[in-house]
């Protein structure tokens, strides 16, 4: 147990020291260029306004510090403001491209498959694999578009240029549930393979979350 807590200490050590990095880098450039590249707005108070799933966050410049507009005293997860500002920090000006690729294809990413498995379609099929209702009523809830394709699918606008789809093939008592999440062909523009996975394990999650009663 005692290993294990110096494991988890070390793995949130890492995220700040990088989301330390990610805002030296973000501090030399321009917000105006930053809301242009990622597609946040600005509010009139000169902070980043930024809807991840369903919550909206306030992000100030130039230190980067993450507000839930929510409840201003609850914490925002580490993970999910180092991955924001990786996405950020792209500065990119390209968009989605509408073509849609297997986490595989995005370069580099065969090293990371089996965490992306691990962290998002495992999940995804042990919870919504014989319970596609309640993936319906998750989806609904972070507005996710329905597509036609599994026995539930849905689109969703996780960050302004990264959309992502979440495909279920319900088993039953001959066949084991599947599982597809698809990502555009651009996602790798934007997000390094790690921070890929890990956004499709936010996904995952969040609707988990939400499917409870």
């Amino acid at each position: 147990m005692f290993a294990m807590e110096i494991i988890l200490m070390a793995r949130i050590d890492d995220y700040f020291n990088a989301k330390k990095i990610a805002v030296e880098k973000l501090a030399k450039e321009s917000i105006d260029e930053i809301a242009a590249f990622s597609g946040f707005e600005i509010s009139n108070n000169k902070k980043f306004q930024i809807s991840f799933l369903n919550r909206t966050y306030q992000v100030s410049y130039p230190d980067f510090e993450f507000v839930d507009m929510a409840d201003n005293k609850a914490e925002v997860p580490i993970q999910e403001q180092v991955l924001i500002l990786h996405y950020m920090d792209a500065m990119k000006s390209i968009s989605a491209s509408g073509t849609w690729i297997a986490y595989r294809e995005i370069p580099g990413a065969s090293f990371y498959f089996s965490a992306f498995v691990q962290r998002a379609i495992d999940p995804l099929k042990k919870v919504f694999g014989k319970n596609v209702a309640a993936l319906i009523t998750a989806a609904t809830k972070i507005n996710g578009k329905p597509i036609d394709i599994g026995d539930a699918g849905f689109e969703f606008q996780v960050l302004p240029k990264i959309p992502l789809q979440l495909i279920i093939y319900e088993g039953d008592d001959e066949f084991e549930p599947e599982a597809n999440i698809l990502f555009d062909a651009t996602a790798g523009e934007f997000l390094s393979p790690e921070d890929a996975a890990w956004l499709a394990g936010m996904v995952v999650y969040r609707l988990m979350a939400l499917s409870r009663p």
